[in-house]
């Protein structure tokens, strides 16, 4: 042993020699055992524990099957306040929530926008799939004129008969 003092020498002569072979083993086994035991002890308490989050995966397409990688997904609560936001394109529009009922929203600017109901379950993957259409065009008011439309005109004439119906029951 190279440049050991000679007080190092003897302290590591004496533990040498007050140390057999036997008497390491069992040290080494007594070592093994501790942590053999601590393993299955914290296994068997992290397995025991239950799980309080679940997997939410969200699948978004258009009506041709195409992948919408820009469509936004809000993940909100049954009353509607907002939980988390995120991307179609985020890690695989994959997030993990705690246990519960949700309704997922997802926008695209050139389509319509859907929303649905999920219930997450903890230590589960909830996977929806959203086909999404084509954004409708808001038809142009019509044009106004002196004359009512023919919708106004079956709802006035409608009550009225209505109301003659009622004043003849009366009448009698």
């Amino acid at each position: 042993m190279g440049g050991e003092s000679p007080k190092e020498r003897r302290l590591f002569d004496r533990l040498r020699g007050s140390i057999s072979l036997s008497r390491a083993q069992a040290i080494a086994g007594l070592v093994a055992a501790f942590l053999s035991i601590g393993g299955s002890v914290y296994g068997y308490l992290r397995i025991t524990s239950p799980p309080t989050h679940g997997e939410l995966v969200a699948v978004v397409h258009d009506r041709a099957d195409a992948p919408l990688l820009d469509a936004q997904i809000d993940v909100l609560t049954p009353k509607e306040a907002l939980v988390t936001s995120f991307s179609s394109a985020d890690t695989g529009a994959r997030r993990p929530l705690k246990e519960g009922t949700y309704r997922l929203r997802v926008s695209h600017p050139k389509y319509a926008t859907e929303t649905r109901l999920v219930q997450v379950i903890a230590g589960q993957t909830s996977e929806v799939r959203f086909k999404l259409g084509p954004r409708a065009v808001a038809a142009p008011p019509p044009a106004t004129t002196g004359a009512a439309s023919p919708a106004v005109d079956d709802a006035t004439r409608a009550v009225n008969e209505g109301v003659d119906a009622f004043k003849r029951i009366f009448k009698k």
